[in-house]
This record gives structure tokens, C-alpha cells and sequence, in this order.
């Protein structure tokens, strides 16, 4: 509608006002879903709709094609993050009965998807198993997001993070062996062969070894005490990129690597401010992700079927993936309880904190679709895109209905802020002298200034530069020769 604005415009200068309005237009649309409750992720995508070829046509198509390295770039960072919460501590108190809930519950909702796409709406093989594979992913932005909202905590939370955590990487195995079947199902139906299935496989353990390597050399890069934060920070981004590079060019998925390679970092130094400082880094990169995605969000094919996977129209394809993967989710997750002997409150409420999916299951989408490329590419990203925005409309809300149900976390005040309710002589103390007690404990257990940790590594982070910066306008003045007055 308004591409005729760019004629004889200078190539640098659209791709300068082209990410400008990419993220002007991701952050006035989170205005909007913020007072609707909404998550960031559904403005971004959001706004990429608008803004994109199907609706405004404010981002020439030049820039959305020229900006594909950035689905990399952005997961990289969402799987470096991941590797935190991989500590050997927490695996070992629950690791083993973790990892059964995880696979039945990521496999079950995959098997399900495929048996639908595959054998009932009869979809043409190499989607089917691309699609089927990206079912198992869970967005871990949003459940982590809700359990910080609730304050929730206890052995139901403890569970959920590393789910979801394991989850990317059945993920990213299943996608890895997936894509790879696709691709040699187009060459001529030798996809099921012993090779077609074990390289994938080696591929994949040969990135999660180069990653740990990476990992060894950020801790030995980021170890002197001496290293300003400035520095710990360019450090970390360039391996990260470093890295990205290297899979790019012998196309490989880099997000197994990045993961394994936050994980090596984090129990190797225990240094958590690194994962705080790149998560004040990367907010402006993931917007780009996510609205660039909502610009490759073809509208129109919703409606019509894609002749290259089948006759069903995407819409169909859509609703269907939606609803299969929420019951395989559930049912997968109440089986592996049941097995491994969780509690009731785990059992029957962690399906429904597995719902959302946005994040990493839409970068390995944008993967697929350049893989695959064509028809069944673009209808590959469009059902996720679609799918994503439904998950991310609901799933915080279930997340934080599952949260209350397994009482992980309590709205009433008595369970909030627990007091004595009898006087040392036993004598029951009155309604109102225990909500006064309650408001002085919550005044006691206040910060003078609230901040958050994610705040406050940022603020040590300006503190040291400004002290740097201090110190050397000081060695400065040290140098200049004193001019004593004459008379």
C-alpha cells in the first residue's frame, strides 16, 4: 500500500527506517495487548501482520528477505538462556523422573500431530513430520514469565522449569531428524534408511560437543576479575555469533550448541549476571524476530489449501494442530506422573502449563520454511505463526490456573503472610490485630527500593562503567602539569 514511499530512496536509508518502524510498531502494539493482558510475543507478531506485505506493505520485501539470518541470531540467545536453568545440582535431585515426564509428554503430543496430518487429512509426508516434530516445543518465556507474576514456588514449579527446559531440546532433536527425513523424502523415498536417521543424530551430538567447547573458552575469556562489563559483554555476543556462523555455513540447527554452551558456563562459574546482562541486550532482537514473523504471516493462504501438502485448507490444518497438540501435551504429561509417582497436584495440572509455544517452536519454523522452501515452507510458518498466536492468547492463563490449582502459589493473605494466631498466654488473638500484625510483617519483608535481579545487575553493570570511566579521567588529571599563579 505504501511501498511507493521507498522510490529512489538509498538502500541504507530503507533499512534504517525500516527496523525503526519495526520496532516503534512492536512497541506501541504492546501498549494495546498489555491493557488486554496479553504477552509481548502475541504484539510483535501482531503488529509484523500489520505492518507487513499483506496488510500496510510498510517494510519493502527486500529488507523481510534480506533480515533471514535473524531467526538464528535470536534463537541462539533463547537457548543460551535455557542452558541456565541446567544446573547439575537441580538435575540430579530430579532429573531422571523429569526427563520421563518430559519425553512422554513431547513425543505423545508429536504422535498424535502426524497421525492427524498424515493419516487422516492425508498432508503430504515431509510437512507432516516437520509440523509433528515442532509440537513438542514449549515456549519457556511465557511460563517463566507467569511463575515470576505469581511469586509461585515448591515442587510443581521445580518440575515445570525443567520440563520446559528439556522440552527444547526433544525439540530440537525431533526437528534435527525431522527436517532432515523431509528433505531426502523429496529426493526419491529413501527417508526411513538407517543413514537418513543416524547422521542427524551425530550431527547433532557433534554440536552439542563444539558447544561445550565454546562454552570452555567463554569461561576462560570471561574468567579475570579484572574484565569490565562492557567487555564481558562483547566477549559473550561474539562467540554467540561466532557460533551461529559456523552451523549457518555447514546448515546446521545452532540451537542444541548454544544451549549446551549456556549450560557448560553456568556450571562451570555459577555466574548468573552474564544471562541477566545478555537479557537486557537481547529484547530489541527478539522484537525484530518475532515481528518479522508476523511480516512472513501469509493471511490469505489461511483461507486456501496448498496444493504441494494437500487439499485441507491451512485454516483446517491449523485448528486441528492447535487442538491435537494441547490433548497430547496433557495426556503425555499426566502419564509420565503417573509413572514416575507424582503427586496429585502435579499430575493433573502440568499439561496445562505446557501449552504455550511461541519462541523457539517459530524459529525452527522460519528454519523449516527455508529448508523446505516453496508452498509447503510458507504453509509450514504460516499454521505455527497461526497456532502460536492462539497459545499465547491462552496459555499464560492456563499456566497460571495450573500455578493456583497445584497451590504453587495462594491469593488469600493468611497463606501469604502466616503469623501466630494465639498469644503466648493462648488466648486467640482478634481479626484485626492479626491483619495488623500481617501489614507490619509485609512492611518488614519490603525492599526500602524494590528492584529486581535482572535490574540490578544492569545497575552494576553502569556503576562499574561509570567507576572505569572515573578512574581514568582521574589518571588524566594526574598527567596535566600544575600552573602555579605568578605574581
Amino acid at each position: 500500500m505504501f511501498s511507493h514511499l521507498y522510490d529512489g530512496s538509498s538502500s541504507a536509508g530503507v533499512a534504517i527506517i525500516s527496523i525503526s518502524l519495526v520496532l516503534i510498531a512492536g512497541f506501541v502494539t504492546t501498549r494495546v495487548t498489555k491493557r488486554l493482558r496479553l504477552p509481548n510475543v502475541t504484539a510483535y507478531i501482531t503488529a509484523g501482520i500489520l505492518i507487513g506485505p499483506f496488510c500496510l506493505n510498510l517494510i519493502p520485501q527486500s529488507i523481510i528477505s534480506g533480515t533471514s539470518f535473524l531467526p538464528d541470531i535470536a534463537l541462539a540467545f533463547i537457548a543460551f538462556s535455557t542452558g541456565e536453568f541446567f544446573r547439575i545440582d537441580t538435575l540430579k535431585r530430579n532429573g531422571a523422573k523429569v526427563a520421563v515426564i518430559t519425553i512422554l509428554e513431547a513425543m505423545l503430543a508429536s504422535i498424535l500431530v502426524f497421525i492427524v496430518t498424515y493419516f487422516i487429512l492425508h498432508l503430504e509426508l515431509a510437512f507432516s513430520i516437520v509440523l509433528s516434530a515442532l509440537a513438542s516445543a514449549t515456549a519457556p518465556a511465557s511460563t517463566m514469565m507467569t511463575i515470576r507474576q505469581t511469586g509461585a514456588k515448591g515442587d510443581f514449579v521445580e518440575t515445570l522449569l525443567q520440563i520446559v527446559a528439556l522440552d527444547d531440546i526433544v525439540g530440537l532433536v525431533a526437528y534435527s531428524i525431522a527436517i532432515s527425513v523431509a528433505v531426502h523424502s523429496y529426493a526419491g523415498g529413501e527417508a526411513f534408511s538407517f543413514s537418513r536417521i543416524f547422521v542427524p543424530i551425530v550431527t547433532n551430538l557433534g554440536v552439542l560437543l563444539l558447544g561445550c567447547v565454546f562454552g570452555v573458552v567463554m569461561m576462560i575469556l570471561l574468567r579475570p576479575k579484572t574484565r569490565s562489563t562492557d567487555n564481558r559483554l562483547i566477549i559473550a555476543i561474539a562467540l554467540l555469533f561466532s557460533f551461529c556462523g559456523v552451523c549457518t555455513i555447514f546448515e546446521v540447527s545452532p540451537l542444541l550448541g548454544c544451549m549446551s554452551m549456556g549450560t557448560m558456563y553456568i556450571n562451570m562459574t555459577g555466574d548468573d549476571k552474564l544471562f541477566k546482562q545478555l537479557g537486557y541486550f537481547s529484547p530489541p532482537i527478539l522484537l525484530m524476530f518475532f515481528v518479522r514473523s508476523g511480516m512472513s504471516f501469509n493471511l490469505h493462504a489461511l483461507v486456501n489449501p496448498s496444493g504441494s501438502i494437500g487439499t485441507a485448507p491451512l485454516l483446517l490444518i491449523g485448528i486441528l494442530y492447535f487442538l491435537v497438540r494441547i490433548l497430547g501435551k496433557y495426556a503425555g504429561a499426566f502419564t509420565g506422573c503417573l509413572l514416575v509417582k507424582k503427586p496429585k497436584e502435579v499430575r493433573n495440572y502440568l499439561g496445562l502449563a505446557l501449552i504455550p509455544q511461541a519462541g523457539v517452536a517459530i524459529g525452527l519454523a522460519e528454519l523449516g520454511a527455508r529448508t523446505l522452501q516453496g508452498e509447503a515452507g510458507a504453509a509450514l510458518l504460516t499454521v505455527i505463526l497461526a497456532s502460536s498466536v492462539l497459545y499465547e492468547l491462552i496459555g499464560p492463563g492456563c499456566a497460571k490456573l495450573a500455578l493456583y490449582l497445584s497451590k504453587s502459589y495462594s491469593t488469600k493473605l493468611e497463606d501469604l503472610v502466616p503469623v501466630q494466631e494465639k498469644l503466648p498466654d493462648g488466648e486467640t488473638k482478634s481479626q484485626l490485630e492479626l491483619l495488623i500484625e500481617r501489614i507490619q510483617k509485609i512492611q518488614q519483608e519490603l525492599p526500602l527500593h524494590p528492584i529486581n535481579e535482572e535490574e540490578q545487575a544492569f545497575n552494576e553493570a553502569a556503576e562499574k562503567h561509570r567507576s572505569a570511566l572515573w578512574g581514568e579521567m582521574q589518571k588524566e588529571n594526574l598527567k596535566k602539569p600544575i600552573r602555579r599563579k605568578t605574581k
